[in-house]
């Protein structure tokens, strides 16, 4: 595996009718042992289990059914609101990352032979940015080209119902959800819109810029402009203004963790560039 690709794991047997890399209740051709049935009924003498034959009641002879390995399906939901064009990170700022991710999650996903979708929204649902769920091996391209054409001039600010109306137009079959944001919107009500995802797993991936985290290395007046609505504002810096900037980012940062942990959510942060081996050990952590 390269830096451009990342493991993901799923709990449980999320895997559909398509061959693939997940655990699934669909019985095929696989290594998963499912359970015995009669010769009779599946002709395939090559599975034929001799000891379970003999233990039979009443005497018959037993072949091992087992269950295939399926694909799944992936929806990348991106929030491209105005605060997602801000950032030193790259020149697109933090939609620059969301390629990069967007770009990693095509590669891994058509090695695993499962389907991915770029969902986008502001403060609607971006129908315009859609890119229709697929296998292929350039979708992570077409994903992050998609997503390129997105211009700050035509960005609004983020919010809850566009996520919203993005979960009510996702695929009930999917069974990974990313939702790419830096959440710099109210999170009132997040806990219904997640709810709304017919996925078994949601992945919040937090977008942050470095710029955003630490104030100014300069004292006196500086002008700051909000990156979501455009307004200006005058601060004075000094060692207490640092001091409540940084403690509003880490109270924040606790908010987001919390509003997730009560959906039953561990959100992936990123603070500057997309580290793909950092999201492969997210979910070897968070499946255990």
């Amino acid at each position: 595996m390269n830096s451009d690709e990342f493991v993901y794991r799923l709990q449980g047997s999320p895997g559909g009718s398509r061959p693939g890399m997940h655990g699934s209740r669909r019985e095929g051709q696989g290594l998963s042992f499912a359970r015995h049935g009669p010769l009779l009924d599946y002709p395939d003498p090559r599975r034929l289990d001799l000891r379970a034959s003999l233990r039979s009641v009443p005497r018959e002879w037993l072949v091992r059914i087992n269950r295939q390995r399926s694909a799944v399906a992936i929806e990348a939901i991106v929030d491209v609101s105005a605060s997602m064009h801000v950032g030193r990170e790259s020149a697109r700022g933090k939609l620059g990352v969301a390629e990069r991710f967007l770009a990693a999650l095509g590669t891994s996903a058509f090695r695993s032979g499962d389907r991915v979708g770029l969902m986008a929204f502001d403060e609607t649902r971006r129908n315009s940015l859609r890119v229709a769920s697929r296998a292929a091996r350039g979708i992570g391209v077409a994903m992050a080209e998609t997503l390129g054409g997105c211009r700050a001039e035509e960005a609004r600010a983020g919010s809850l119902a566009g996520l919203t109306a993005c979960a009510q137009a996702a695929s009930g079959s999917a069974a990974l959800v990313f939702i790419v944001s830096d959440f710099h919107w109210a999170l009132d009500g997040i806990g219904s819109a997640l709810d709304t995802f017919a996925a078994r797993r949601i992945v919040p991936i937090v977008l942050w810029d470095p710029s955003e985290l630490e104030p100014p290395d300069t004292s006196g007046w500086v002008t700051l402009s909000d990156a979501e609505n455009g307004r200006r504002r005058h601060l004075w810096l000094n060692a207490n203004t640092r001091k409540r900037w940084l403690d509003k980012v880490a109270a924040r940062r606790g908010e987001l963790d919390r509003e997730f942990a009560a959906c039953g959510v561990q959100p992936f942060h990123v603070t500057g560039a997309f580290d793909a081996e950092a999201l492969s050990r997210y979910f070897m952590e968070t499946i255990g």
